[in-house]
């Protein structure tokens, strides 16, 4: 499709413009491929026709376009290597023995995003895989109280309940009982079927503010159901200046807060490795980036990703991935 010439212009425009975000200029790249500013324009002008470039409206200079990253991503880019001082602060993670799993993958992604700018996303395996073994509420005061759900994988979730009237803590202890007594054993996707059939006619019977607790436990399950969705650091990405529109910024936002959004984020290509879709490629937003991949360890499975700028460091951010994976393998 291009010549080797071509290709190195465009590995110089891609990885300056991901350095600078300055759209790139022909007398720039004169010294780095030995030739004219005549020739380097020209070879602009044909890569922007065929697509791989496109013109900015404030700067004569080019930038990549979508399918030039593509490009980029597919036939130039090679890894990264890791410095000393990203591999210090992911060891300092893998190496402590006394996290779980789950842990080692959200501390190490909280990393990851620290050292790149980039969101870090992390969806757990399906709640559908989580069977409820015990609930407990604690009170905080009249109206605000914990509901503390532990699973049989030895996960512990905590949920914030709020009750809009003062409720008898004898009434909640008889309906965490009879919840007890009919969700134990039944996977955290099934809950709220139960809770509506089997345990509402019951507490319909015996609770005299039955509608509250009932709304209060019904939406502590409901929200328990999207908690293998972890974003950290959504807003970091959104300070790079392609995102200097208020509008472009809200929309995003809005984005990582809905979790259902952010579940479709889940890798869902059965090939092994790091995936990048990027801009239209992904279906979160055109103006990003997404690099993910599976990881499936000791029964546990799940999805890694980095939501950044469709000028993001493609090289770094795959290795760092792929960094994550074979040490969590490890383990």
């Amino acid at each position: 499709m291009i010549n080797q010439r071509q290709k190195d212009l465009l590995k110089y425009i891609v990885e300056d413009y991901i350095k600078t975000a300055h759209p790139i200029g022909s007398k720039s790249l004169c010294e780095k491929l030995d030739c004219s500013s005549a020739t380097i324009r020209n070879e602009m002008s044909y890569l922007e026709e065929i697509g791989l470039l496109e013109k900015t409206h404030t700067s004569s200079g080019r930038i990549p376009s979508e399918k030039g990253y593509r490009f980029y991503v597919d036939n130039i880019m090679k890894p990264k290597e890791l410095t000393g001082e990203d591999v210090l602060k992911l060891q300092t993670i893998f190496r402590n023995n006394s996290l779980m799993l789950s842990d080692t993958i959200l501390r190490s992604m909280e990393i990851i995003s620290e050292l790149t700018s980039y969101t870090a996303i992390v969806l757990g395996k399906s709640s559908k895989d989580n069977k409820v073994s015990k609930i407990e509420v604690v009170p905080l005061d009249e109206n605000n109280f914990i509901a503390i759900i532990v699973t049989d994988k030895g996960h512990v979730e905590h949920k914030k309940m709020y009750l809009n009237e003062k409720i008898n803590l004898n009434e909640i202890k008889s309906v965490v009982e009879i919840i007890n007594k009919h969700i134990v054993g039944t996977p955290i996707d099934e809950v709220n079927q139960k809770l509506e059939y089997e345990v509402k006619p019951i507490i319909g019977d015996e609770i005299k503010q039955k509608e509250v607790l009932y709304n209060a436990f019904y939406n502590v399950f409901t929200d328990l159901r999207k908690a293998n969705v972890k974003v950290n650091n959504a807003s970091h990405m959104l300070k790079e200046p392609e995102f200097n529109d208020a509008d472009k910024i809200r929309k995003i936002l809005e984005k990582f807060e809905d979790k259902d959004i952010v579940q479709g984020i889940e890798e869902n290509d059965d090939g092994t490795g790091v995936h990048i879709y990027i801009g239209s490629e992904n279906n979160f937003d055109d103006d990003v980036t997404i690099i993910k991949t599976k990881y499936s360890v000791d029964g546990e499975e799940g999805t890694i990703a980095l939501v950044g700028p469709k000028r993001m460091e493609y090289d770094r951010a795959t290795t760092l991935l792929n960094y994550i994976i074979e040490n969590i393998e490890r383990r």
